[in-house]
């Protein structure tokens, strides 16, 4: 049984460097999902889907309605399953990804958030973990595209607006019935001492928060993969941190 794990916050927080961080940290084989459609995940991790001949969903069902226009009696889930591990499922050693990417037709993202909700639970019994970067907001909770989730690590920065973002997101996914076994804080680094007992005391788990690092930064203006950090950067030790109290063995935060 994998382990899903959501990363969701407000935009600019540091979702997308948490999930690239986490990623290294741990146990293969894990599927990485990036839900935002700005993409930013596969830059951090050094991926180029076009260049490697992989399709984002978003691309993919475009292409694929196209194709079937007019067009009836074909078994439509089968078909977007072997499209999506053929044409956008990009795969190594360490680990599996797939996008939702950039929609460049009218319209909303709830056809491609759609496929996504049905393919993740068909192939997440392939990986010990999922590991999900969310697109900023809380649209991707009200379509349910991921409904049981283990761990969920709620990304913050020291505003107010982040911080009544925790009250929204339990309002939610409780709302909605999105099931979740654990909860949990995260700061970002511009957090201090002092505006961390906003999180410490706010009744629900707080972790820590993500150190800064000015490689992380620089690694991003060079696209350089965040997969490279030297091992004593402060962000990944933070990330390890986190991932420890939340639950993570040892030998799986390596």
């Amino acid at each position: 049984m994998s382990r899903v794990i959501v990363s969701t916050g407000r935009g600019g927080t540091g979702k997308s460097t948490f999930v690239a961080l986490a990623s290294r940290c741990l146990n293969s084989p894990k599927l990485l999902i990036d839900l935002d459609p700005d993409e930013s995940l596969a830059d951090m991790l050094g991926i180029d889907l076009e260049g490697m001949g992989k399709k984002t969903i978003s691309a993919m069902l475009y292409e694929f309605i196209r194709e079937k226009d007019g067009r009836s009696g074909y078994n439509l889930f089968s078909e977007l399953l072997s499209r999506i591990l053929d044409d956008c499922l990009y795969r190594e050693e360490k680990f599996d990804f797939i996008s939702l990417g950039t929609k460049f037709a009218v319209g909303c993202y709830c056809a491609p958030d759609a496929v996504l909700k049905d393919f993740i639970p068909t192939v997440a019994k392939d990986y010990e973990e999922v590991i999900v970067d969310s697109p900023a907001g809380l649209e991707h909770f009200n379509r349910k595209v991921v409904v049981d989730i283990d761990d969920l690590f709620v990304i913050l920065d020291p505003s107010e607006k982040s911080v009544k973002h925790i009250e929204r997101v339990l309002g939610i996914v409780r709302g909605l019935k999105v099931n979740y076994s654990h909860l949990y804080l995260i700061g970002s680094h511009r957090f201090t001492e002092e505006t961390e007992e906003y999180l410490r005391s706010s009744g629900e788990t707080y972790l820590g928060k993500i150190e800064y690092d000015g490689e992380v930064k620089k690694y991003n203006l060079e696209g350089k993969s965040l997969l490279d950090l030297p091992e004593n950067s402060p962000a990944l030790h933070s990330v390890k941190k986190v991932l420890a109290k939340a639950g993570f063995s040892y030998k799986d935060v390596v």
